[in-house]
């Protein structure tokens, strides 16, 4: 294994560990899952740093350690939609590379773009979860996928806000880490 390659894998493992440790701290929790943390931060860093790949790996394994960490589990599919799928497609957040990007601001689009792209697939999956297995919650007279939509934005909009805002500070003031550094190790 050369490497770049090995410093790749032990990047993923930081991340996705640096991951696990965001999610405890939490903003607010929802009463049926779903809190506001820093979860994304970590797995979006690395998906825009190292590319889909990468990020899809280590999403999917920050949402299995979230499944052994304590979870609510009510169907195998629901297992997988809400823990290492809704994670790893976070890992899309690498679909825009931002070294294709000379100015602040064109990098500073294609991060919260990237971003968005993760969450919003991050979203169908807790979306189409809530509307299958979540259903029971929703209030007499409410429809289901519009109880979903509106639970799942609640918590996930905050956190992409914030993750957002975490990223643009790295971006302006330690972009270092969005970009893999061009040196070969000695």
């Amino acid at each position: 294994m050369d490497r770049q390659r090995l410093l790749t894998l032990l990047e993923m493992a930081m991340m996705a560990a640096l991951a696990v440790v965001f999610s405890q701290i939490k903003v607010f929790e929802m009463p049926q899952g779903g809190s506001v943390s820093l979860v994304m931060v970590p797995i979006a860093l690395i998906a825009v740093r190292r590319g889909v790949v990468a990020g899809i790996v280590t999403g999917t394994i920050v949402g299995l350690l979230q499944l052994m960490l304590g979870s609510t589990i009510v169907s195998p599919v629901q297992l997988i939609l809400d823990y290492p799928l809704a994670y790893a497609v976070l890992g899309l957040s690498g679909l825009i590379s931002l070294s294709g990007y000379e100015g602040k601001k064109q990098r500073l689009v294609a991060l919260w773009s990237s971003l968005f792209m993760g969450v919003i697939a991050r979203f169908a999956c807790h979306f189409i979860s809530g509307i299958v297995w979540f259903g029971q919650y929703t209030p007499e007279g409410t429809p289901v996928a519009w109880y979903s939509f509106v639970y799942n934005i609640t918590y996930l909009l905050p956190e992409m806000i914030i993750s957002g805002v975490v990223l643009t500070v790295v971006l302006g003031s330690a972009s270092s880490l969005l970009f893999p550094s061009r040196n070969r190790l000695a």
